[in-house]
C-alpha cells in the first residue's frame, strides 16, 4: 500500500535527522563562516609578490567554538526544526519516490535512469513542501554566531515560523526555496537511486547477501555521491535563508548566482565545497541510519 512507503520515510528520516543534527549545524556554521568580509579570498601580499589564502575554518575547530562559545547544548540548535523538515520533505520524497518506482516497474529491475527520474520528482516535490522548516532550520543553526543584538533567538520551530511570517512576511518561508528544490532534486537522485543501485548490483552479482553489511556500502556510497553533487548549491542555499533582510535596506545577495559569485570572488572557488567534510561525516550516519531504519520499518509493515 502506498501509505507504508510515507510512513517508513518518516519515521526513518525523523530518527536519522535527529541523531546526525550536531554534525548538520557544524556544516552551516562552516558555510557561514567569512560570509561578512568584504575583502577578496585572494590577497596579494605587497611585500612578498605572492598570493595567500584567507585561513579557514575546520570542522573539529567549527565544533569546539560552538561548544566553546555557546555550550553543548548549542549544538542542538534547531533540532526541532530539523525534525519537522524531515517529517515534511523526506517524508513527502521517500514516499513519492516508492510509488513512482512501483509505477515504472519493468519485470524485477527498474533501469538506473527511471530511479534517477524517480528521485528527481520527489525530491523537487518534498522540498517545496518542507521549505518552511528548512529555512526555520538554517536560521536557528546560524543564530549563535551572531552578536547578542543581532541574534532571533526564536525559542521554537513554531515559534520561528510565526515570527518570520509576521515580521517578514509569508512569503519568507519559501526564500531560497529554487535553491533548496534544485539541492534536494540531486540530493535524492544521487541518494535514492544510487542506494537502490548499489544494493541490487551487489546482490544481482552475488557479491554480497541482503543484510545490515550491503545496506552500510550501500548508503555510504550513495551519501558520497549526494555530498558532492549538492554541496555547492547547498553553501548558497544556507547564506540565502540565513540573510537578514531589513526594510529599506538593500539585501546582501539579489538571487543565488549573485551569491556564487560574491562568494566566489570574496573566498575562492574552494568556499563553494566549505563544509564537504562535515557535510560527508553527516551524509554518511544519516545515510546509514536512515537506510537501516527503513529497511527496519519494511520488515515490521510487511504484512500490511
Amino acid at each position: 500500500m502506498a501509505w507504508k512507503g510515507f510512513v517508513e520515510g518518516g519515521v526513518a528520516s525523523v530518527v536519522a535527522g535527529s541523531v546526525t543534527h550536531p554534525l548538520d549545524l557544524i556544516k552551516v556554521r562552516m558555510q557561514l563562516h567569512g560570509e561578512g568580509s568584504l575583502q577578496p579570498a585572494w590577497d596579494y601580499g605587497r611585500q612578498t609578490g605572492s598570493l595567500a589564502l584567507k585561513s579557514r575554518l575546520g570542522p573539529i575547530s567549527a565544533g569546539y567554538r560552538v561548544v566553546q562559545m555557546e555550550g553543548g547544548r548549542a549544538l542542538f540548535s534547531g533540532v526541532s526544526a530539523s525534525m519537522l523538515r524531515q517529517a515534511s520533505y523526506s517524508t513527502t520524497c521517500i514516499g513519492l519516490y516508492n510509488i513512482l518506482k512501483e509505477k515504472w516497474q519493468e519485470g524485477q529491475r527498474l533501469p538506473l535512469h527511471k530511479r534517477i527520474a524517480a528521485g528527481l520528482i520527489a525530491g523537487g516535490i518534498g522540498a517545496a513542501v518542507g521549505n518552511p522548516a528548512d529555512v526555520a532550520m538554517v536560521r536557528m543553526q546560524a543564530d549563535g554566531r551572531l552578536p547578542e543584538g543581532l541574534r532571533r533567538n526564536y525559542h521554537s520551530v513554531v515559534d520561528a515560523l510565526r515570527r518570520m511570517v509576521k515580521e517578514e512576511g509569508i512569503g519568507c518561508l519559501w526564500r531560497g526555496s529554487g535553491l533548496t528544490v534544485k539541492r534536494a532534486m540531486l540530493v535524492s537522485s544521487c541518494q535514492l537511486s544510487t542506494y537502490d543501485h548499489v544494493k541490487e548490483e551487489l546482490i544481482h552479482y552475488n557479491l554480497m547477501k541482503n543484510g545490515f553489511s550491503l545496506h552500510l556500502v550501500a548508503s555510504v556510497s550513495a551519501g558520497i555521491m549526494a555530498s558532492m553533487a549538492s554541496n555547492p548549491v547547498d553553501v548558497i542555499k544556507t547564506r540565502i535563508m540565513n540573510m537578514k533582510v531589513e526594510e529599506g535596506e538593500v539585501p546582501l545577495y539579489k538571487g543565488p548566482l549573485d551569491c556564487a559569485l560574491k562568494t566566489v570572488k570574496r573566498e575562492g572557488p574552494l568556499a563553494l565545497y566549505k563544509g564537504i567534510i562535515p557535510t560527508m561525516c553527516r551524509q554518511g550516519p544519516f545515510t546509514v541510519v536512515l537506510f537501516v531504519t527503513l529497511e527496519q520499518m519494511r520488515k515490521m509493515l510487511k504484512d500490511y
